[in-house]
């Protein structure tokens, strides 16, 4: 089940991203296992305003989230993890599919994330659920900005994409096409 983060969810959130990024360390990208989680008040700032969702278990007890911001007409995913032990479950596209319908209530024209290129769990996966590359030049500003934010953390040491989908309501394109 998804349903809104709530606020007693953000301590776990922060365990949900620390499992998911341990997969990291398998690939040779320690710096990215090792990565601090969203602190808790950065997390109620996206629960607060309506921004978070996670996927529960039969327990309520939350496996997976998601965080999501407007940027440039389109709904921007700022982090979408599973724990491990919930993984090729559907749940990361339950999430996505619940921002899409978030971007569409507030009349956004898709959603956009980056992501790394090489890892399976990353862009191979997106692709395969309907995200596509976006060009350096068809980048928006705010995209461009996030892509610049994380060049100076370090992100850009692995290949980096943004990627898009667009929504199926039939709106029209995001800003800058």
């Amino acid at each position: 089940m998804i349903r809104g983060a709530r606020l007693e969810d953000l301590r776990v959130l922060r365990e949900i991203e620390r499992a998911a990024g341990a997969a990291f360390r398998h690939l040779g990208m320690e710096e990215i296992a090792e990565d601090d989680p969203p602190t808790v008040a950065e997390l109620a700032a996206f629960q607060s305003d309506g921004r978070a969702w996670v996927a529960v278990d039969a327990a309520d007890h939350p496996v997976a989230y998601l965080l999501v911001q407007a940027v440039d007409g389109g709904a921007h995913i700022e982090q979408v993890s599973v724990h491990p032990d919930h993984a090729r479950q559907g749940l990361g596209k339950a999430l996505l599919d619940a921002a899409a319908d978030w971007a569409r209530r507030h009349d956004l024209t898709g959603l956009t994330l980056t992501t790394f290129t090489h890892v399976p769990w990353n862009a191979p996966y997106y692709a395969r659920i309907g995200f596509q590359a976006v060009p350096e030049e068809g980048l928006t500003g705010g995209l461009r900005a996030i892509r610049e934010h994380e060049a100076a953390l370090g992100l850009d040491r692995w290949p980096r994409v943004v990627m898009r989908r667009r929504l199926a309501s039939g709106q029209g394109s995001f800003a800058g096409e």
